[in-house]
């Protein structure tokens, strides 16, 4: 392998990254459809379960509660096993849990609603692991300068799972029933695992990498290489959950600016996930296929405004500016822009309020930049554990969110108040990066 890759070396490097990370786009695009299920078929279950707006916030929420706790953890599996391993095991867990979703039906209504409760708290864990060890994966198979388009390109998976199956569940549950979409989604991860097994390895280990674009990544900052240059570990880690580490990244003042920031960005991501498809529902009239095609309107346009943010920051990288100036950019317009969402209080045309919406979710896709940071931030020794520290507080906005928006609907039978609780998070977030966050640079741990 060395003799083949030394004589690769003098020839074009190949681009194996972008296989990988094209494999990581399709996992984490069905990683958001697993978690969206509920939103769609939500309206259907409420019917036949006798849940109340109240009650829906709480399951809405169960995802959040277990992917919040199973954060540290799984950073640590991370740096201890692997990417690879992990990552398959949680891809066939957070399937067979999606499955049995299907089945809470059979236990009568109350049981049912306790079991759906339950079903997503487990689908909350096993998901856990998946985004810090997309973050660790580009930040082993991608140099400094193309990690915000990486970034980008799988944050950007959850516009695509909205645009792609938020009208085909919807379309299940319209003609076969919800029952359908959970067992279709339960199958679809079940064969992902293999391919995953088959099409991943680390930067060191890949068949199909030559000597050049092992170079290109190291010389590039590719951490994993690094990593393997000093220690010999690779992707595999060694286990850096130190209490002593965790309080050196939970101090630093720049990466509480970012973990703010990003809790800001997931209330409108959850926002999304959950409530969006019943909004449009209950509060605009429309039906469920409706809402299901309507909904892929702002996933798409999300989806356009995570590429290009992730282009415009390498890009103003490439040009000569700090990476400070390149990531904020994007995040800052794109979370000034998210605001707009509160106008639809005060347009009733529902061609408006999907215009409304498909730019705000536009605005939040250009400013999803927060995995490139934690990329270009996180000290090598503990990637896994740095971007688990990220993810928990992220997602911490999904238990807050749908909590907080059935209260506000219970209590005043309107989405008004949600749509102005949202966007204030947008304006949040802003706050988060031009006054907490200072320069954006690597973490040196201290012995």
């Amino acid at each position: 392998m060395e003799i083949t890759r030394a004589a690769a070396g003098v020839s074009q490097r190949t681009r194996v990254r972008y296989g990988i990370l094209l494999m990581i786009f399709i996992v984490s695009t069905l990683n958001y459809a697993d978690r969206a299920t509920l939103s769609v078929t939500g309206t259907a279950m409420r019917k036949e379960f006798g849940i109340d707006a109240v009650q829906m916030g709480y399951i809405f929420s169960a995802f959040s509660w277990a992917y919040v706790l199973s954060q540290l953890p799984s950073g640590w599996l991370l740096d201890r096993f692997g990417a690879r391993r992990v990552y398959a095991a949680s891809i066939f867990f957070w399937s067979l849990f999606t499955l049995m979703q299907g089945y809470v039906g059979i236990l009568g209504p109350a049981a049912a609603i306790a079991a759906l409760f339950a079903l997503r708290f487990a689908v909350g864990i096993a998901e856990a692991p998946a985004f810090p060890a997309n973050g660790k994966i580009v930040a082993s198979w991608f140099p400094a300068a193309e990690r915000g388009t990486a970034s980008a390109i799988f944050n950007s998976a959850q516009y695509c799972a909205a645009a792609v199956f938020t009208p085909l569940m919807a379309w299940l549950t319209h003609a076969l029933g919800w029952r359908h979409v959970y067992l279709a989604m339960g199958l679809a991860g079940f064969l992902l695992v293999a391919v995953w097994l088959k099409q991943m390895r680390s930067p060191a280990e890949h068949p199909r990498i030559n000597q050049a674009e092992l170079d290109y990544i190291e010389e590039g900052g590719g951490v994993a290489q690094a990593r393997r240059r000093t220690a010999g570990t690779g992707m595999s880690g060694g286990g850096a959950a130190s209490l002593g580490l965790m309080r050196q990244l939970l101090t630093n003042r720049m990466l509480i600016g970012v973990y703010l920031g990003q809790y800001c960005l997931n209330v409108l991501t959850y926002f999304f996930l959950t409530w969006f498809p019943l909004y449009l529902v209950q509060e605009r009239g429309m039906t469920i296929l409706q809402a299901g095609l309507a909904a892929s309107v702002p996933a798409i346009c999300g989806f356009v405004g995570g590429m290009l943010g992730g282009l415009v920051s390498d890009v103003l990288i490439k040009r000569g500016h700090s990476l400070t100036v390149a990531r904020k950019v994007p995040i800052i317009s794109g979370m000034l822009l998210s605001v707009c969402m509160i106008g639809c209080n005060y347009v009733n045309a529902n061609w408006l309020v999907v215009g409304l919406m498909a730019l705000a979710f536009f605005g939040k896709g250009l400013g999803a930049l927060g995995w490139a940071v934690v990329s270009d931030t996180a000290p090598p020794e503990a990637v896994g554990l740095s971007g688990a520290i990220f993810n928990l507080f992220g997602n911490t906005a999904g238990i807050v969110t749908p909590i907080v928006i059935g209260y506000l609907v219970n209590a005043t039978h309107s989405f008004n108040g949600a749509l102005v609780f949202v966007g204030a998070n947008a304006l949040l977030n802003v706050f988060a990066y031009l006054v907490i966050v200072k320069e954006i640079k690597r973490v040196e741990l201290r012995a």
